[in-house]
């Protein structure tokens, strides 16, 4: 009876923690001018095929029916909290695009969220990280902005590690407020 008990409490303790770190997150999103980073949505497998093309999906790791669902999840979010948005970014890899229309329609490509995964874009991890911090240090809006893209990308802008669909919400400082899971 005791343990049943104990299961209970660290049940609602687990939730309660959830929806306090929502609400918190939440709050941050409506103060606006928030930077958001969306790791792209389920995408199968790992990195990028040796026949890669940037200009053709069909090379490309794509979004299954999950990832589509999760994006779309994503964008739901996002409304459902009425955040208001001042512009979409996404990476040019097509599952980047793929979540940021499923998620919120319309959106541009910024190249300086590409991958840098694999060796034949590594060399232009710090030209892309240089771009990214100066596009965000002259940005200015009360709006928040989202960018969608890919988990190096993230890890080195945040120095934090997520999975497919995170949203991350950030300062212009690039300081973590929090992180939302959207399976």
């Amino acid at each position: 009876m005791k343990i049943k008990k104990y299961l209970i409490f660290l049940f609602f303790l687990c939730f309660w923690n959830s929806t306090f770190a929502n609400t918190k997150i939440i709050s941050a999103l409506e103060e606006g001018g928030k930077l958001i980073f969306i790791r792209h949505a389920s995408a199968p497998g790992e990195g990028d095929p040796e026949n890669f093309d940037i200009t053709n999906c069909s090379t490309q790791r794509n979004l299954d029916n999950s990832g589509i669902a999760q994006a779309k999840r994503i964008g739901q979010f996002f409304r459902d909290n009425k955040i208001s948005i001042d512009l979409v970014l996404s990476s040019e890899w097509c599952r980047c695009k793929s979540t940021a229309k499923n998620a919120f329609e319309n959106y541009k490509t910024f190249n300086a969220l590409n991958s840098f995964f694999s060796y034949k874009f590594a060399k232009n991890r710090n030209e892309q990280m240089k771009e990214l911090k100066s596009f965000v240090k002259n940005w200015n809006s009360k709006k928040n902005i989202v960018f969608v893209t890919h988990y190096v990308v993230i890890s080195e802008v945040l120095s934090i590690a997520v999975s497919s669909g995170a949203i991350i919400v950030a300062d212009k400082n690039f300081k973590v407020i929090g992180v939302i899971e959207r399976n």
